[in-house]
C-alpha cells in the first residue's frame, strides 16, 4: 500500500513539473522569436558595416583630396617664393636703371640747355652769323671750308636732337617698361597669395570635414560593436533556450517513460484484462461498458457519457444504463454496495479516492472521468491514494 502512495506521489510531481514547464514555455520568449530578433540585428549590423565602409570610403577620397591640395599648397607656395625673389631682383634692377634714368636724363636736360642756347643764339642772329663768317674767308678755298663746316654745325645740331629725343624716348620706355614689369610681378603675386588663401580655406574646410567622418566613424563603430555584443547575447539566448527546451523534452520524455508505465490499456487491452479478471458477468459488462466512452469530454457537474461528464458522474451514468441507481456526488458513493479490499477488486467495482471516484477495471486498471484536459480515460488504480473499494454487483 506504502508503495503505490509513493509512485502516485511521483506521479503527481511529474504532472506538476511538465505542467510547470509548459507554462513556462508558453510565456517564454521562443527560440524562434530570438533567431528572428538576431536575423534584424544582423540586418542592423550590416548597415552599420556598409556605413563604415561608406565613410572609410570617402575618408579616403577625401585624404586623396587633401594631398592634392597640399601639392597644390606647396606648388603656390614656390611660385611665390620665385615671383618674391623674381620681385626683389627686379627692384635692385629697376634702382639702378633709375640711376641711370636719372643721369641720363641729366645729361639730356644738359643738353638740352645747351641748345637751348644755340637755338636762342641762332633765332637772334638769323642767318647773318653764319654768312658774315663765311664772306670773311680770305679765298675761296677758305669759304669752302667754312661753308662745309657751317654744314657740320647745321648736322651736328640736328643729330644732337635726334639722340637727344631717342634718350629721351628710351629712358622714358625703359622706365615704363620696368615699372610695368614691376606691377606685373605685384600682380602675380597678390594672385598668388590669394590662391594660397583660398587653398588654406579649403584645406581648413576638408580638414574638418575628416574630423566630422572620424566622428562618424567612431559612432558607426560603437553603433557595430553594440550590435555585435548583442548578437553575442543573442546567441547565449537562443543557446539557453534550446538547452532549455533540450531540457524540457529530456522532462517530457521521462514523463512520457513514466506515463507509459502507469498508462491505462488499450481498449483492445482491457477487455483481455476485464475478461481474465475474477468477478461476475455483470461488472464485466460494466466495466466494458464503461470503456466505449474513453475519449469524451470532462464537464463539472455532467451526466452525459458522450457530452461530458464529472467522476460521480460517469459511475453515475453507467450504472444508470444497467439499471443501478447509485447516488450522485463521489461522497455519497463511497457509502453504496458493500466495502471490499483491493486484493478482492473486480471489475466494475467503484474505486473511492479523496473527491474523486473510478470504475475498476482488473489488473490494476481503471477509466474514470479525469479532469478537463485529459477526459474520459484510462488510469493506474494506485494513481494516488485509496479511500475505500464499493461493490455494488455481486
Amino acid at each position: 500500500m506504502r508503495s503505490s502512495i509513493v509512485k502516485a506521489f511521483k506521479f503527481i510531481l511529474c504532472v506538476a513539473l511538465s505542467v510547470a514547464m509548459l507554462t513556462d514555455t508558453a510565456y517564454a520568449t521562443t527560440v524562434s522569436d530570438i533567431r528572428r530578433e538576431k536575423k534584424e540585428t544582423e540586418k542592423q549590423l550590416d548597415k552599420a558595416n556598409s556605413k563604415i565602409d561608406d565613410i572609410t570610403r570617402k575618408q579616403d577620397e577625401l585624404q586623396d583630396q587633401i594631398e592634392e591640395l597640399d601639392s597644390q599648397l606647396v606648388e603656390v607656395l614656390a611660385a611665390i617664393s620665385m615671383i618674391e625673389d623674381e620681385i626683389e631682383e627686379n627692384e635692385k634692377f629697376i634702382e639702378e636703371a633709375r640711376v641711370e634714368y636719372e643721369q641720363a636724363k641729366a645729361d639730356c636736360d644738359a643738353q638740352y640747355e645747351a641748345m637751348k642756347v644755340r637755338i636762342k643764339y641762332m633765332y637772334e642772329k638769323g642767318d647773318r652769323g653764319y654768312l658774315e663768317f663765311i664772306s670773311e674767308s680770305r679765298n675761296f678755298s677758305e669759304m669752302i671750308n667754312k661753308t662745309e663746316y657751317v654744314e657740320k654745325i647745321y648736322e651736328y645740331d640736328r643729330n644732337m636732337l635726334v639722340r637727344y629725343q631717342q634718350a629721351k624716348q628710351d629712358v622714358a620706355d625703359r622706365k615704363a617698361a620696368l615699372e610695368e614689369k614691376e606691377e606685373e610681378l605685384a600682380i602675380s603675386k597678390y594672385e598668388l597669395d590669394e590662391e594660397k588663401k583660398g587653398l588654406d580655406e579649403l584645406m581648413a574646410n576638408k580638414k574638418e570635414i575628416a574630423e566630422d567622418f572620424d566622428n562618424q566613424l567612431a559612432k558607426a563603430k560603437q553603433e557595430a560593436a553594440a550590435f555585435k555584443a548583442k548578437i553575442k547575447q543573442q546567441n547565449l539566448e537562443i543557446k539557453k533556450k534550446e538547452k532549455e527546451e533540450a531540457d524540457r523534452k529530456a522532462a517530457e520524455a521521462k514523463l512520457k517513460d513514466k506515463n507509459e508505465e502507469t498508462a491505462p490499456v488499450k481498449e483492445t487491452d482491457t477487455s483481455v484484462i476485464i475478461e481474465t479478471a475474477t468477478g461476475s458477468g455483470t461488472g464485466k459488462d460494466i466495466a466494458n461498458y464503461a470503456c466505449k466512452f474513453v475519449g469524451n469530454p470532462y464537464v463539472a457537474g455532467g451526466t452525459s457519457l458522450t457530452d461530458g461528464c464529472d467522476c460521480s458522474g460517469f459511475t453515475y451514468a453507467v450504472y444508470k444504463a444497467f439499471g443501478y441507481t447509485i447516488p450522485r456526488t463521489s461522497t455519497s458513493q463511497r457509502g453504496v454496495g458493500t466495502s471490499v479490499s483491493q486484493a478482492n477488486a473486480q471489475p466494475g467495482d467503484i474505486v473511492c479516492y479523496a473527491g474523486h471516484v473510478a470504475i475498476y477495471l482488473g489488473g490494476g486498471k481503471i477509466v474514470h472521468a479525469s479532469t478537463p484536459a485529459t477526459g474520459i480515460k484510462y488510469g493506474e488504480v494506485n494513481y494516488k491514494p485509496i479511500i475505500d473499494i464499493r461493490r455494488v454487483v455481486n
